[in-house]
């Protein structure tokens, strides 16, 4: 069964847990696009539940980059790995006409507490770590359209580790886990269902956005990922009717480096809640967990 990242069990008490993950540049800043290329490729390990412990680097660069915008690169994911906990013990490079960097990302946790997509329960809450709307705000910003403060609330975003969530997350005793990337917030959402065969309803009006976000969807601000999710996800949600062309754009808006989508037990909603809060996370609880099948969004 697909989850987030790879399992391998070693013994009754340590799992190894890989994934990789890497990109074109999203912002202009080297250092800034390794260091949230890294934040990005890791949360896959947080998304299950475990600890990151050892990177490799993944790039393409053109044989005619700078060299020191590619050592720029590498000391933001290393930076950000550090702050991680981990280590980067190598990689490889390869002559690429587009940039791209990423890592491949080796974690450990308990096989027995790691948390997949597969146990969510009717009563669940939904809680969402992060604000939505990075793909329309890195798309504004490639048009030369972007507020200043847009692009910099969501590359500060970007860079916020999913590790403390996870932890968070592990201590309210979530029964389900995953990281709301490249397939938007619909899409997965519509994995936990499609795992935990149950039906999550959610609220758009609860959702976190980015500064910015909304006003990007509602001026039409379309890109081929968008478009992509919303033809292929959209067809397996349901959609409330009195929803906005805008809402339904942040609704399947490809997210990176995103936040985690827990579903927590009723009781554990309102204080795991405030914990994030206080952590300085831009969360929400954004719907619940039924009994059923698929994904329904109301406005």
């Amino acid at each position: 069964m697909t989850d987030d990242a790879a399992v391998y069990k070693l013994d009754d008490e340590t799992a190894v847990v890989m994934t990789l993950d890497f990109f074109p540049p999203v912002v202009d800043d080297p250092w800034t696009y390794g260091a949230i290329a890294a934040a990005n490729a890791m949360s896959d390990v947080y998304a299950m539940g475990a600890e990151v412990v050892l990177c490799l680097n993944i790039a393409g660069f053109p044989d005619d980059l700078d060299p020191s915008i590619l050592t720029d690169v590498f000391t933001g994911g290393a930076d950000k790995v550090a702050e991680a906990g981990g280590i980067i013990a190598g990689g490889h490079t390869v002559i690429d006409a587009e940039p791209k960097y990423g890592l491949s990302v080796m974690g450990i946790g308990h096989p027995d507490r790691l948390i997949a997509k597969t146990g969510a329960r009717p009563g669940d809450v939904l809680i969402l770590t992060k604000g939505l709307g990075t793909g329309l705000i890195l798309t504004a910003a490639k048009r030369d359209v972007v507020d200043p403060a847009h692009l910099q609330a969501a590359v500060d975003s970007m860079l916020l580790l999913n590790r403390h969530a996870s932890h968070v997350a592990i201590e309210a005793g979530a029964h389900a886990l995953t990281d709301v990337t490249g397939f938007g917030i619909v899409g997965h959402a519509l994995e936990i269902a499609d795992h935990s065969k149950v039906d999550l309803q959610i609220s758009f009006a609860s959702l976190p956005m980015l500064p910015g976000a909304l006003e990007y969807a509602t001026a039409g601000v379309d890109f081929g990922g968008v478009n992509r999710n919303k033809d292929q996800l959209g067809p397996r949600a349901t959609l409330g009717p009195s929803l906005s062309d805008a809402a339904v754009r942040l609704l399947f808006d490809p997210q990176t480096s995103g936040g985690l989508l827990m579903a927590v037990p009723p009781e554990q909603a309102t204080p795991t809640l405030e914990r994030l809060k206080v952590d300085g996370y831009l969360a929400a609880i954004i719907g619940r967990v039924l009994e059923g099948s698929g994904v329904s969004v109301t406005a």
